[in-house]
């Protein structure tokens, strides 16, 4: 079954281009070769180079890029991606595919099975050891917001790892929320409109993968992202 994979892309460490070769590859045959790389880049880089783009060209044969000048948020560029995207089964991730190819394949075998439209990655308990720890806290306290005042069933939603077929991908696209909370307010539209069906995956981190400490400047933008959508539940 033919699949998107949409990475957005915004200050990657040096050496990126090798590591999307590389999984990107590791990964062809969990999907028969049947896949399309939708590179977004969100605003200009240092690291992304013309060399940088060349090597992927010459190792990724589908792939295609969408560029902008300015910086909009994960949220805004995997959106682009999505839009873009021709595949019957659409996946995402983060740049540094911080996560397991096996865990990725179990996402595509999920939906590609169809026994879902929407399928979710969770972090298992060891995910946790690899965050700073005011990250941690924030993701802890956000789960325990989106299951006692969303009463959402799925509350990890913030997983740098999804997908979902075509008949998910419009209720994707719906989404306003141009940074981080885009994921929950994708989760949160997929558990109020009760017509998608979702399933939650486990997924493993790769070794040595470190995340970056948070950006404090985020936090308070992210906080009215939740408070909006606490909202639009009660109206």
């Amino acid at each position: 079954m033919p699949v998107s994979l949409v990475l957005p892309c915004y200050n990657p460490q040096p050496g990126w281009e090798q590591v999307v070769c590389s999984c990107f590859s590791a990964l062809s045959e969990c999907w028969g070769g049947n896949a399309e790389l939708i590179l977004v880049l969100d605003g200009s880089s240092a690291t992304v180079t013309d060399h940088a783009l060349d090597h992927l060209l010459a190792n990724i044969p589908t792939l295609r890029v969408i560029t902008y000048p300015d910086n909009h948020g994960k949220g805004y560029a995997t959106r682009k991606g999505v839009e873009a995207a021709t595949g019957d089964i659409i996946i995402y991730t983060d740049i540094d595919f911080p996560y397991t190819s096996a865990s990725i394949c179990e996402v595509y075998k999920t939906l590609s099975g169809g026994s879902c439209d929407v399928a979710i990655g969770v972090k298992n308990a060891d995910y946790y050891s690899h965050v700073p720890f005011v990250r941690r806290v924030i993701s802890r306290v956000l789960r325990l917001g989106t299951r006692t005042l969303l009463s959402m069933p799925i509350t990890d939603t913030q997983c740098g790892l999804k997908g979902f077929n075509r008949a998910a991908a419009g209720v994707f696209l719906s989404t306003t929320i141009d940074r981080y909370l885009f994921d929950l307010e994708f989760v949160y539209k997929c558990t109020a409109g009760k017509t998608l069906r979702m399933v939650a995956i486990p997924v493993t981190l790769k070794e040595n993968i470190r995340f970056r400490s948070m950006n404090y400047r985020i936090l308070l933008p992210e906080m009215r992202n939740f408070i909006s959508l606490l909202f639009n539940k009660n109206r």
